[in-house]
């Protein structure tokens, strides 16, 4: 009898010796779940792309409004008025990167005349402060005789996080 749990005890032992092992072999592992929020962007206009009046000429020439505001009349034109770039302003998170896009060009139509301007932006990149501004100025083609009229064009500026 004391063989029988000689026997049985040496079996329970190998048995609970065989499980133990199995999960002596397991292992684990912890990870952290993060995220990160960002204020929504936002972008106010607060000034219009204004070539001011301009009077043509028998040649075809340009006007040029630069981003800093400063306007450049070309050969044979007369320009009058206030010139004033596309202004801008940005809100979000504070010590963020965002890229700003600016259309390469946009049209400027009155009745069935159009014209065209190229655009430039002050600044693709920003690091987002209490205070984030951007300009945009021009290159506007005025043609030979080019028709009188008001003429307008609208575009879009984009602002997107990095």
């Amino acid at each position: 009898m004391t063989n029988r749990f000689t026997k049985a005890a040496l079996a329970a032992t190998f048995a609970t010796a065989a499980f133990a092992s199995t999960g002596a072999q397991a292992a684990t592992a912890t990870a952290t779940a993060r995220a990160q929020i960002l204020q929504q962007l936002t972008v106010t206009r607060t000034a219009d792309l204004d070539y001011a009046t301009i009077v043509t000429g028998a040649a075809a020439s340009t006007v040029v409004v630069t981003p800093g505001g400063v306007r450049t009349c070309g050969v044979g034109l007369v320009c009058t008025g206030t010139a004033t770039a596309a202004a801008f302003n940005v809100v979000g998170t504070i010590g963020q990167v965002a890229t700003v896009s600016v259309p390469a060009t946009v049209s400027l139509v009155s009745g069935g005349n159009t014209m065209s301007s190229t655009l430039v932006s002050s600044t693709a990149l920003m690091t987002l402060a209490a205070v984030n501004n951007f300009q945009v100025g021009g290159t506007l083609s005025v043609g030979a005789s080019q028709a009188d009229g008001a003429y307008a064009g609208v575009f879009t500026v984009t602002v997107n996080y990095q």
